[in-house]
């Protein structure tokens, strides 16, 4: 049909994937059976998990998984209607008072998914008479949620400070506000921002900052905040937005502030209003989890070591890695082919982890995507490091 040509492209690229030699499209890979936070049957086989942003582990918690179980007894399995509807449980007024509180921040609006809540917030809070300055590598939401806005939008070179604070200099004469865009810990590399620094030009210049924490709650920070509270600098952070879907093993999304007009744009965002909320099991497991990871923190201490050990490992091999240790660890590789074969022969070897082919990745190299957990076990750490070690020559030119 004619209007699928244009995906033409597209399909041959998918063609000449998979037809060398490949037996599992590494795009569409299917969990036959999930066993635990760290284990799949994948095609048939028992396989080890990591490449799955399962931070803490706790998609399986015994706690978290009662407290979605009696949710839906009493409350059922949906709320069939938005929050400005007939969507808005006493569940969901909870979760934003705890979130607010376990920020320190004055309120706290909660999305059905990471991917609305940067929708939500971006193209209702920013206008066109705005401008926005967002980090390159900033995660695809972000892009769309600021497309949204229709403010005036410039990329500044990644984790460049001097960049950013060049490009504020430029519109210091802007009649709008400018809104400074980036990320706690970016989900490709694993690398943190520079937000300490990031945080004094932006403030320097008047602009507001958001942080988009997606992959450092409950990953860094003294009690597991993110970047910004790493960083002293939650104080500098206008707006704090995140996910449930990683480190709170849910979905969801949610944005903090000290701003108490942040409740205005429950009026005005589109992706809240007209958007069915998140379910009460849902809403019941991330108040669980949000509870446990304060008051776990040796998960968040057990994650760092297997994080430490992955990436200390694969840069023993050679391995060309991220910038400095994190939960995501990610061997980038020069040519896809060398990148596909590696990741086959890891899921033969019983080890499932990201395929991240251009152009999702940050430069022209091809990824091996690990994201490490607190639920993973010594043993199954030695498992995935034993897996490189004896498929590192498929590699050539990593």
């Amino acid at each position: 049909m004619a209007i699928f040509d244009k995906f033409e492209q597209l399909a041959e690229e998918r063609r000449r994937l998979l037809e060398g030699g490949v037996s599992v499209d590494p795009l569409d890979t299917v969990m036959g059976r999930v066993l635990s936070p760290t284990e799949a049957i994948v095609e048939g086989r028992r396989t080890i998990l990591a490449g799955t942003n399962n931070y803490l582990g706790l998609t399986f918690d015994p706690d978290c998984v009662e407290a979605a179980a009696e949710a839906a007894r009493w409350e059922g399995t949906g709320t069939t209607g938005s929050r400005m509807a007939n969507g808005t449980y006493s569940s969901h007024a909870a979760l934003e008072q705890e979130l607010a509180d376990f920020f320190g921040r004055k309120t706290a609006i909660v999305f059905s998914t990471g991917y609305q809540a940067n929708l939500g917030i971006l193209s209702s809070l920013i206008g066109p008479d705005d401008t926005i300055l967002l980090d390159a590598d900033c995660h695809a939401s972000i892009y769309d949620g600021v497309r949204l806005s229709g403010a005036e939008t410039f990329r500044f070179r990644h984790n460049r400070v001097e960049d950013l604070e060049r490009r504020l200099r430029r519109l210091r004469d802007r009649s709008g506000e400018v809104v400074v865009l980036v990320e706690g810990i970016y989900s490709m590399l694993g690398d943190r921002a520079p937000l300490a620094e990031i945080a004094e030009v932006t403030k320097a210049h008047g602009a507001y900052l958001i942080v988009d924490e997606a992959h450092s709650l409950g990953v860094l920070g003294e009690t597991g905040r993110g970047r910004a509270e790493e960083a002293g600098v939650e104080a500098a952070v206008d707006f704090v937005i995140g996910t449930f879907s990683k480190s709170l093993g849910a979905i969801g999304g949610y944005c903090v502030s000290d701003y108490p007009e942040l409740d205005l744009l429950r009026y005005t965002s589109r992706p809240y209003i007209f958007t069915a909320s998140p379910s009460p099991s849902i809403i019941a497991s991330t108040r669980e989890a949000l509870r446990i990871l304060q008051e776990r923190p040796e998960l968040r201490v057990r994650l760092w070591e297997n994080a430490e050990r992955l990436y200390r490992h694969l840069e023993g091999l050679g391995f060309r890695l991220g910038p400095e240790v994190s939960p995501v660890v990610a061997p980038r590789l020069p040519r896809a082919e060398d990148a596909l074969a590696l990741w086959q022969g890891l899921l033969e070897a019983g080890v499932y982890v990201n395929l991240v082919l251009p152009p999702a990745t940050p430069d022209d190299s091809s990824l091996l995507r690990c994201s490490v957990s607190a639920g993973h076990t010594p043993e199954q750490m030695e498992a995935i490091c034993t897996a490189f070690s004896e498929l590192r020559d498929l590699a050539h030119g990593a």
